[in-house]
């Protein structure tokens, strides 16, 4: 067993954990941060995107020995005072989600990268997104969603 110190969702945690644990199974398992899903376990459909230090990561990927010190943004950690995230709310304004399974993904990626976008063009977003797979739409619903986000954002 070791024992890590994490920031999730502004709130830091102390765990000890088995030195195999995956970030995805702490996030999950052991603090309940459910709206992290596993897809496919190797890194190919982005259904457990989470940000980590301000970048977008994988975390079934990510061992949680090496995720130790950082700090972790979960879908559950957008909503801020009870209001959704920009992104949040243009996801279910333009109807972005189909299952909903890949949806938290989706939005973890979009938001990482609006962080950081400066007037993002349609490519620029299929880009960004293109670590996350879909398998009941076509794309773009959730590629409209994140240019509303980012015109909400900017007051456009």
């Amino acid at each position: 067993m070791i024992n890590i110190k994490l920031n999730v969702n502004g709130k830091d945690y102390s765990l000890e954990i088995e030195e195999d644990k995956r970030l995805i199974d702490v996030l999950r398992e052991d603090l309940r941060f459910t709206g992290v899903k596993e897809g496919c376990s190797e890194g190919e459909c982005g259904a457990c995107s989470v940000i980590m230090d301000g970048r977008i990561v994988n975390s079934c990927l990510v061992m949680a020995v090496q995720a130790n010190g950082s700090s972790i943004v979960t879908v559950e950690g957008l909503v801020k005072d009870g209001e959704l995230d920009p992104v949040q709310r243009a996801f279910i304004e333009k109807g972005a989600t189909q299952c909903g399974y890949c949806t938290p993904g989706f939005i973890m990626a979009a938001r990482a990268f609006l962080n950081r976008a400066k007037d993002p063009t349609r490519e620029e977003i299929r880009e960004a997104i293109s670590g996350n797979l879909c398998r009941c739409t076509g794309y773009n619903k959730i590629v409209d969603a994140i240019e509303e986000a980012y015109r909400y954002e900017k007051g456009i």
